[in-house]
């Protein structure tokens, strides 16, 4: 018997959780009041988080190349390039160049819609491909680091946008929340291929055909046209800093986007503050009342 004011204890069936993503993420987006209100604050921010896209890219393959650990990943061909490799990446290698623009890519597939299931399904996939399935050139990415990496996303970002200088504060407080929540969700959804939670349930699926990178259900969802065709970074942006290109000149590890104001002029973000939160009851986020 509950007692008066809260939710009745609900129950959740384990095998679900690692039989059907779908039943995965309506746990996740009630456990973490992932709401109305959360793809409100997303879809406000969304152009100021596509904004920072650029610099958020090179900040992390910065990162990735400071370490001989990660950096070794990137001498392994992927499926989805088949131009030439320098043995010792940098920034400017053509590998990089390419997996850059997944990146940027990605970052963007972010801004979408998380309200339709294919969302989630393709940040399942993401997953999925760093584990080396579904790739002719298996590469396992060890989850440290697809961790470290999450988490320096997330910093800069969270960063980027509490130092804007006009958004309202409730309205930096709903994006960052959001924002953090996607992210997390996308956390579980890596673990999910790592860990042996479950597998008692998932023995002997077939997962079925695994498709290239970037494509879900037989369509393209990430969209490359935003780098030209020889690798170039058409889309890089100045630098709030330092003025140059893709943050360069940024000392590791040091975020660019304290005082962004100048290279966010051109935004009209609303200040209104957030909507009261709804509780999500499945994944195409539609809002019930308590139960």
């Amino acid at each position: 018997m509950s007692t008066s004011g809260t939710r009745p204890m609900q129950h959740i069936d384990r095998k679900s959780l690692y039989t059907s993503l779908e039943a995965r993420i309506r746990y996740l987006h009630s456990f973490l009041d992932f709401s109305v209100s959360d793809i409100e604050a997303l879809k406000s921010g969304s152009k100021y988080i596509q904004a920072l896209i650029p610099a958020v890219v090179n900040i992390v393959y910065k990162k990735l190349l400071q370490y001989d650990i990660t950096a070794r990943a990137f001498k392994t061909r992927s499926t989805a390039f088949e131009g030439p490799m320098d043995d010792i990446p940098d920034e400017d290698s053509p590998q990089i160049l390419h997996r850059k623009m997944f990146l940027r890519a990605y970052l963007k597939k972010l801004c979408s819609d998380p309200a339709q299931m294919e969302f989630w399904e393709y940040l399942d996939k993401v997953g999925m491909m760093h584990t080396g399935i579904g790739r002719s050139h298996p590469l396992h990415i060890e989850y440290i680091h697809i961790g470290a990496g999450l988490a320096v996303i997330q910093d800069v970002l969270t960063e980027a946008i509490l130092s804007h200088p006009r958004l309202h504060l409730q309205r930096k407080i709903a994006i960052v929340k959001a924002l953090g929540k996607v992210i997390w969700i996308q956390n579980d959804l890596f673990t999910k291929w790592y860990v042996h939670d479950g597998e008692e349930f998932t023995d002997g699926i077939d997962y079925g055909i695994i498709e290239k990178e970037g494509w879900l259900h037989g369509k393209k969802v990430l969209n490359e046209d935003e780098i030209s065709s020889d690798g170039s970074d058409d889309t890089a942006t100045a630098c709030p800093v330092s003025g140059q290109k893709g943050g360069a000149g940024v000392p590791a590890g040091v975020c660019p986007f304290t005082g962004v104001s100048a290279s966010m002029a051109d935004l009209n973000m609303k200040n209104e503050a957030p909507k009261p939160r709804v509780v999500v009851s499945a994944p195409e986020v539609t809002a019930s009342g308590d139960q």
